[in-house]
């Protein structure tokens, strides 16, 4: 069967974030991607105007349609806004163990808007991240998780390590919000220890890239791949399709080129 990978995420109506991100960069890898949507939202390069939680039965009956009928190698998770779905989908996670599991602890959209429930940052501390084989958080979710500053390189190792002790077996810390100096840094932590990724900082930006870069790992998952190799492939991923990005909205928000990416 050809591996399968499931997203369950929020829709971005905009096309350049979520489950339509998700979908694309799943496609570029040549995995088939499924997906279950966990929310809606109203949203383009300038901004979410509005979101909507189907109800949770709906969601539970499209991940097991998936599972029913698919060889899902490896789950991503991005927006899941209520404690009330994190608890659905931890539930379902926990009927099929086996599988990886890549959290992309979505909480606050670029624009600013805010993505997740006050009461859900602690179903996601307990049920999700115990769950996780690898979180992929940026630094403003890491600082919500953990309830700290991380202003610096160090204090990015030192809240990696923290993520990963309260439970994802790997986290993958990306620094992009990080202000100064000429490089991105992102820190992933593993059973292997600390590694660090490096790439050129580059003047734009970018929608989507979170989203990309969690599935990107995941289609690598899919395909065989440690996560560690996962990850330094993604990331280049991220890379190459921030360098090709473009511009389809009205903003000056670049949206990354999946395919160009891939070739």
């Amino acid at each position: 069967m050809t591996p399968a990978a499931l997203t369950i995420a929020g829709s971005d109506s905009g096309g350049g974030a979520g489950i339509q991100a998700d979908l694309k960069t799943f496609a570029a890898h040549r995995v088939h991607g499924l997906s279950a949507l966990a929310a809606l939202t109203a949203q383009h390069t300038r901004g979410v105007t509005a979101v909507h939680v189907p109800e949770v039965a709906f969601l539970r009956a499209q991940v097991q349609a998936c599972f029913d009928d698919f060889d899902v190698r490896v789950v991503k998770l991005g927006m899941l806004a209520t404690a009330e779905v994190i608890d659905v989908v931890a539930d379902l996670l926990g009927e099929h163990p086996e599988v990886p599991v890549v959290l992309d602890p979505v909480m606050v959209a670029t624009s600013g808007a805010k993505l997740l429930a006050d009461d859900a940052l602690d179903a996601m501390r307990a049920r999700l991240l115990p769950r996780a084989t690898i979180a992929t958080p940026n630094l403003p979710e890491a600082e919500l998780l953990l309830g700290v500053r991380i202003d610096s390189v160090d204090a990015m190792r030192d809240a990696a390590q923290s993520l990963r002790a309260s439970g994802a077996k790997a986290v993958l810390l990306k620094g992009g919000h990080l202000h100064g100096g000429d490089d991105v840094v992102d820190i992933l932590v593993d059973a292997q220890g600390l590694h660090t990724i490096t790439h050129p900082r580059l003047a734009l930006e970018a929608h989507g890239t979170g989203c990309t870069l969690a599935s990107a790992i995941a289609a690598r998952i899919a395909l065989g791949d440690s996560v560690r190799e996962a990850c330094i492939a993604a990331s280049d991923y991220v890379h190459r399709a921030l360098l090709r990005g473009y511009r389809p909205g009205r903003s000056d928000i670049v949206v990354l080129d999946h395919f160009g990416a891939a070739q």
